[in-house]
């Protein structure tokens, strides 16, 4: 029931300006989701929904696409977890030896983690470099792959 009304939400925000809460509700009883504000609250929350601007200048709610990138993250970051094997600083470089096949998988994990001084990734097959801005950088980094690791 619950993903079926999540569903029926997205839907009614797709095809309308939903601008409150109650609004909300009253939308959802129209097709048959009799709902209470606490469970349109947490089915906002859950879907990630935000209030944006309308041209008109009100505020409608709608789908963030949070969800989906948190999903993806979470699941990167597991292979890239599952996928390491060694990783070192060279001056501003990272080396991470990966399980064969696996460098892309780390690099794009790594690509998703919004690593400020991370320039770039490049993987073969079982190595991936990381450009970082500094050697200091990449000790950092080495650290910080150290946390996820553990």
């Amino acid at each position: 029931m619950k993903k079926e009304r999540q569903l029926a939400v997205l839907k009614v925000i797709a095809a309308a300006d939903v601008e409150t809460q109650n609004q909300l509700i009253d939308e959802l009883a129209k097709i048959g989701f009799e709902s209470t504000q606490a469970t349109v609250s947490r089915d906002i929350k859950e879907l990630h929904l935000i209030k944006e601007l309308t041209p008109r200048g009100t505020y409608r709610y709608t789908a963030s696409g949070r969800a989906e990138t948190q999903s993806q993250k979470v699941r990167l970051t597991s292979i890239f977890k599952e996928s390491i094997l060694s990783y070192a600083a060279a001056q501003n470089l990272v080396v991470v030896k990966t399980i064969p096949g696996l460098a892309p998988a780390a690099c794009s994990a790594l690509d998703t983690m919004n690593i400020t001084d991370l320039v770039g990734t490049i993987a073969g097959d079982d190595t991936a470099f990381l450009a970082m801005r500094d050697s200091i950088a990449a000790e950092k980094l080495c650290n910080e792959i150290e946390e996820i690791l553990v």
